[in-house]
């Protein structure tokens, strides 16, 4: 197949356009804000909307993963604005782009778990509501809505609602291993909240499928099937890296050091992958101790 993929040059990107030129065999073609220097490039510039019609045009399936790095200062409307432009406007040029080609390729365009909003225990899956206004929720429901043109026109179209990819080599995690082996590790709050969570090697396996499999349609929750709570997740961790983690931190203090992130920190998403099992999808990695096992090696 011919894969189009805006934000390859991104950990997750570029881990994904491995997996499908290396190991599967795809002609993969990057979308860059520069001047492309590859046969395999091609420039784009989302926010003047400009693009190369034939590239999409000849292409399978397009796969937007642009967006600038959810960490940052959560004090900063800076920093809140382009985290909502550069996602929602990104997925609105290419969503209108497959709208007005002649081929209609299908849409992979990234989104994120916190579109659900807090709901507790619930049990969530790809048919349960949005709720609240976090910051977050807000961004993912503007975010998904620019699909429209490319649904709209026929296109097959999948959101990825993607969980935290945990790995080693980028944050999350990245950052809470060297607190907890720092012997700083806290559950947060009354670590009861649910944290939704992906291997990386699961999350790109997944995606993969999706670009490969011509009846995948709808949005799919990109986490394992049996999601942790915080404190189960922070026991997990403190064992994994053999340091100690019996203390937690205050809720109004997350509130007052998070800022506009302190609901991504306490709220509760029990999500499960119903729609992504339920396309045949086969998980390598089902639960806390394996994803971090997985994330760690």
């Amino acid at each position: 197949m011919r894969i189009v993929i805006a934000g390859a040059s991104g950990f997750l990107g570029s881990n994904l356009t491995d997996e499908l030129q290396a190991a599967r065999g795809h002609e993969v073609t990057r979308l860059v804000r520069r001047p492309a220097t590859t046969p395999r490039e091609s420039t784009w510039d989302p926010y003047a909307g400009t693009y190369d019609r034939d590239v999409v045009e000849g292409a399978d399936v397009v796969v937007n993963l642009a967006g600038t790095p959810t960490a940052g200062n959560p004090h900063s409307e800076k920093w809140a604005r382009e985290l909502r432009e550069s996602r929602v406007t990104t997925t609105r040029v290419l969503a209108r782009a497959i709208a007005e080609s002649g081929s209609r390729p299908a849409f992979l365009a990234g989104n994120g778990i916190s579109w659900y909003g807090d709901h507790g225990d619930e049990v969530l899956t790809e048919a349960s509501d949005s709720r609240g206004h976090a910051l977050l929720t807000e961004v993912t429901r503007e975010w998904q809505a620019a699909t429209g043109p490319a649904a709209e026109a026929g296109a097959r179209v999948c959101v990825l609602r993607t969980s935290p990819v945990m790995d080693r080599r980028s944050e999350p995690l990245k950052e809470l291993r060297r607190i907890f082996r720092l012997g700083l590790g806290a559950r947060l709050g009354d670590g009861r909240q649910y944290m939704a969570m992906i291997s990386l090697r699961d999350w790109v396996g997944a995606v993969a499928h999706l670009a490969e499999h011509p009846t995948a349609d709808g949005p799919f929750n990109l986490c394992c099937p049996r999601t942790p709570t915080n404190a189960e997740f922070t026991k997990a961790l403190a064992r994994a890296v053999h340091r100690p983690a019996a203390v937690f931190v205050p809720k109004a203090a997350l509130r007052l050091g998070a800022g506009k992130m302190a609901p991504e920190l306490l709220g509760s998403l029990n999500v499960r992958p119903a729609a992504l099992t339920g396309s045949g999808y086969e998980f390598r990695d089902h639960d806390v101790t394996a994803v971090l096992a997985a994330g760690l090696a």
